[in-house]
């Protein structure tokens, strides 16, 4: 692990999965550079994943978040015991699943390859890296599940965030892009009409 950051650093290819192509600006802020930190950040936090406990604790909020399956499984709960607002539980977890299904779309547009300057801890239901569907999921259940008074939703949403770079499985531009697009999934739709009233 230490061996391929230390390659890294000293201007090995990342992967062809980093923003910064090889060829392009080289100066202060240009793509080389913004690659460069991507992949850099990369490499320390999955180096966290070499502590056990570390590793077993992301492996386990990964596959927690597969396909949004930890959020809708929430929503449902969450439907079933809070009887007077079903329907924004309902809502709330609609508009997370949708946001998991948008970055899964806009993965197949983009294509961006998975990091490969790493070896990752899980393995993946897809070959595209950008966005995170784990993080657009998760930062839209701390949005609409935290509306409703389910304050454990953005801390654990963080964790699973961060947790897809600790299993070394997407950029930290792919988590950041992720979890941006759910917080605008779940922001539009919180305003979108109900029942023809503004909510």
């Amino acid at each position: 692990m230490d061996e391929l950051h230390g390659q890294d650093e000293l201007g090995g290819p990342g992967g062809p999965g980093g923003l910064g192509e090889r060829q392009g600006p080289d100066g202060p802020g240009g793509p080389r550079d913004l690659g460069d930190l991507d992949r850099r950040i990369l490499s320390a936090l999955r180096a966290r994943g070499a502590d056990p406990r570390v590793a077993r604790a992301a492996r386990a909020l990964s596959l927690a978040g597969e396909h949004g399956a930890l959020w809708i499984a929430a929503g449902a709960v969450g439907a079933a015991v809070d009887g007077p607002r079903r329907t924004a539980w309902l809502r709330a977890t609609a508009l997370t699943a949708g946001a998991h299904i948008a970055g899964t779309v806009l993965k197949r547009i983009v294509r961006r390859p998975r990091p490969t300057h790493v070896e990752p801890l899980v393995r993946t239901a897809g070959r595209h890296s950008f966005p995170s569907s784990h993080a657009a999921s998760a930062a839209a259940a701390a949005v609409a599940f935290g509306s409703l008074g389910a304050y454990a939703v953005p801390p654990l949403a963080a964790a699973m965030c961060l947790s897809r770079l600790v299993v070394g499985v997407h950029y930290p531009s792919d988590v950041a892009a992720g979890a941006a697009l759910g917080v605008l999934t779940a922001r539009l739709g919180a305003r979108r009409p109900k029942g023809g009233r503004r909510g």
